[in-house]
C-alpha cells in the first residue's frame, strides 16, 4: 500500500510500503537503476483510483517528472466522459509549470497495477513543445527499465 502523510511546514512525506504481486515483478522493479526506481515509487504513491462524480474518475494511471533542476512532480490521470480530462504525465508538467521550470530530464507513467505506460500522443507533443532540448527527455516504457529519449518515440518531429 502506498500513502501519503502530510507533516509540519506544509511538506509532503510519502511513506512507501511496496508490495509486489510475484517474483517477476520484484525482479523486475530490481533491474531498473535507482533514479528511475524513485520516480516508479513517486509515481505509485500518488495512485489512488477513485471515482468523483458518474462523468470523472480520477487516479488510476500516475506520473512522476524529474527536472533538470532535480525536482520531482507527480500527476494522476483525469478520466472525464466528455474527453476534456487530463493525463497524468501532463497533469505533472503542468504542475512543474506552475512551479516555474519546464526543462524534463525523466519522465515514467504507471498504471495502479503497476505497469510502466509509454506516453500516449499527446503527451509526447506536449513535451516536444517545452523547448529545444524536450528532444532529449528520457521516457521509461517498460517494467524492464527499457527507456528511450522522445525524439526516438517522435522521430519524424519537425524539429
Amino acid at each position: 500500500m502506498y500513502e501519503t502523510v502530510t507533516q509540519n511546514n506544509n511538506i509532503n512525506t510519502i511513506n512507501l510500503n511496496l508490495q509486489y504481486k510475484n517474483i517477476n515483478q520484484l525482479k523486475e522493479y530490481n533491474d531498473m537503476n535507482t533514479e528511475w526506481q524513485k520516480l516508479y515509487d513517486l509515481a505509485m504513491a500518488v495512485i489512488n483510483p477513485h471515482e468523483i462524480s458518474k462523468q470523472m474518475y480520477v487516479g488510476s494511471v500516475a506520473a512522476a517528472v524529474l527536472t533538470k533542476r532535480g525536482n520531482i512532480y507527480t500527476g494522476i490521470c483525469i478520466d472525464m466522459s466528455s474527453s476534456l480530462g487530463m493525463c497524468a504525465e501532463r497533469n505533472a508538467m503542468s504542475t512543474m509549470l506552475a512551479n516555474g521550470e519546464n526543462e524534463v530530464e525523466k519522465v515514467v507513467a504507471v498504471y495502479k497495477d503497476g505497469t510502466v505506460m509509454a506516453p500516449c500522443g499527446a503527451c509526447r507533443e506536449f513535451m516536444m513543445q517545452l523547448g529545444e532540448n524536450a528532444r532529449n527527455i528520457e521516457i521509461m516504457l517498460n517494467n524492464d527499465g527499457k527507456s528511450m529519449s522522445l525524439s526516438e518515440l517522435m522521430p519524424e518531429y519537425p524539429y
